[in-house]
């Protein structure tokens, strides 16, 4: 039991340490290497200055939409790794983490919604950047595609595991 408390732990922290920097990093669609455009910003590689440039991204509802729902997706798993830790020394023998299973879960529901609706609307996201078909989706899209199912899980290990002495 102890082991999978450990387990259950580190996945936690790794998934949340991960939603974390694909929420914050600069790569969710990437043209050939020069630009890319993530959450927050719209940037080119200036090889005058050898130097990025960025500006904010056009703030349309789609991405508010995304941006929203990482941050809270963020946030849940945060406030579960705190329950969780609050739960380990307040509850009795034999007690479900039930409260922390569900936090961790909605923040896999939130990061699994955000993703998808940056999937269908790609393009009114990066309506006014170049031509998407000379694109790709960068590795922050496809991290929270790996924590989507990460969360769920622990989300579910959560709600099964139970406090032994």
């Amino acid at each position: 039991m102890a082991s999978l408390l450990m387990f259950v732990t580190l996945l936690h922290l790794i998934t949340l340490a991960v939603l974390f920097i694909a929420t914050m990093e600069k790569s969710w669609w990437v043209w050939d290497g020069t630009e890319n455009s993530d959450l927050w910003y719209n940037c080119r590689f200036d090889n005058e200055t050898e130097a990025w440039s960025c500006e904010s991204s056009k703030e349309t509802e789609w991405l508010q939409a995304v941006q929203v729902l990482m941050i809270l997706s963020v946030v849940f798993s945060a406030i579960s790794f705190l329950i969780f830790l609050g739960q380990l020394f307040t509850i009795s023998k034999g007690g479900l983490f039930y409260l922390t299973g569900v936090c961790q879960a909605f923040a896999g529901l939130n990061a699994f919604t955000a993703v998808l609706i940056y999937t269908l609307h790609n393009k009114e996201i990066l309506q006014d950047s170049r031509e998407l078909s000379s694109g790709h989706f960068g590795y922050c899209f496809y991290l929270v595609w790996v924590c989507v199912p990460l969360l769920l899980s622990s989300g579910v290990m959560y709600i099964h595991l139970r406090k032994r002495e």
